[in-house]
């Protein structure tokens, strides 16, 4: 098969399982927003945010490792032994750790405070094991993953958040069993077991993972800054209905993102696969041009389609929400063009110039938000 049609194939199958995600955050929307009140909608974003930034820290991104080093040794059992049992050797205890001492910072009683860590612990768990899958090969042990996830999330939405009518705890709740199905059918469905070895963990192995993946943490909090922080900066100076009203402005805009983040999916995994070829410079090229097209072509749709959206999937007082969303549409966009040039650096293994260049955007980013804020 061709490059061009690997590259079909695996966007089609991760499609699927990006595709119903993105409609089940849809579907539980207008329970989310007539069930929740405001302050607790805007508390459960925050819930949401806040995973985008602690795991990846916490983890130093060894995630992104399992994925490109795997994808070299897909051949070779005893080296992806060592890869993935590495890997867990260094998530699990870290994520442990790190949970620990989050729990006694975050607020709240409890019994919130422990079902929060516990869904970051098996998201944690839930994304390294999707990463090690992808790398793999096994893309549609990935789509089912998170199928399984967003039907998790759908069941049990209804179940604490409409019928037990529990609020923010039973939306917490949904999050955390709806990742947890995810994982151990994850698991058991794609043998990732099989591939655990304690004999060979090695402190020379988890350094080399460690080496590529670590210049991703900066990578991974600027793009967290840029998409993340201005909730951050509205509840600061406007509070947390603002952030709620804003939480829903960015809803149908980040539709795009549903077309953006499979194919990047897919195309990290054949810009690496094409990366020693003689021509991966033409192959690069005509890709991007292609995706450029189509991805232009999304944004116009949507755009149109947005009226109708808004009316069928916002419920509750959120009509300025409306009115924010345009220049979202923009920021989504470029967005995807960056994802797309990031699979190029990731398929060079060049891990420190995707850092570099994230981290001045996000501090263009961080100086606009508070210059305008007001």
């Amino acid at each position: 098969m061709s490059r061009e049609g690997k590259l079909a194939k695996n966007t089609f199958i991760l499609s699927i399982g990006t595709l119903l995600p993105q409609l089940a955050a849809l579907i539980t929307l207008p329970v989310l927003t007539a069930c929740l009140t405001k302050e607790e909608l805007g508390t459960y974003d925050l819930i949401t945010v806040l995973t985008s930034l602690i795991l990846p820290v916490c983890t130093l991104q060894i995630q992104t490792a399992a994925f490109r080093f795997l994808i070299d040794v897909r051949n070779q059992l005893k080296e992806c032994k060592a890869i993935v049992t590495n890997i867990y050797a260094f998530l699990i205890p870290v994520s442990l750790v790190s949970l620990a001492i989050l729990f006694l910072f975050l607020p709240g009683e409890l019994e919130l405070r422990l079902l929060i860590c516990g869904y970051f612990f098996m998201d944690a768990g839930t994304n390294c094991t999707r990463q090690i899958v992808r790398g793999l090969g096994r893309n549609f042990d990935y789509s089912l993953s998170a199928i399984i996830n967003a039907v998790g999330k759908l069941i049990f939405v209804i179940i604490f958040v409409f019928y037990l009518e529990i609020g923010l705890h039973g939306a917490v709740i949904t999050l955390l069993l709806a990742s947890a199905f995810s994982f151990f059918v994850l698991c058991f469905k794609s043998g990732v077991l099989k591939y655990l070895d304690f004999r060979l963990i090695s402190a020379g192995e988890m350094k080399k993972l460690i080496a590529y993946s670590w210049a991703m943490v900066p990578n991974s909090i600027s793009m967290w800054v840029m998409r993340m922080s201005d909730r951050f900066v509205i509840l600061g100076f406007l509070g947390l209905e603002s952030n709620a009203v804003y939480s829903v402005a960015n809803k149908i805009p980040s539709l795009l993102t549903i077309a953006q983040s499979t194919f990047t999916m897919a195309w990290q995994d054949s810009a690496s696969m094409a990366s020693k070829d003689q021509d991966a410079e033409n192959y690069y090229g005509s890709t991007f041009r292609t995706m450029f097209r189509l991805m232009a072509g999304a944004l116009g749709l949507l755009i149109s389609a947005t009226p109708i959206l808004f009316r069928l999937l916002i419920r509750g007082d959120y009509d300025e929400a409306y009115y924010q969303m345009p220049i979202l549409f923009l920021a989504m966009f470029f967005y995807s063009q960056c994802a797309f040039l990031g699979g190029i650096y990731v398929a060079y293994k060049d891990t420190k110039s995707v850092g570099i260049t994230t981290t001045v955007a996000a501090g263009i980013n961080f100086v606009v938000d508070f210059m305008m804020i007001q």
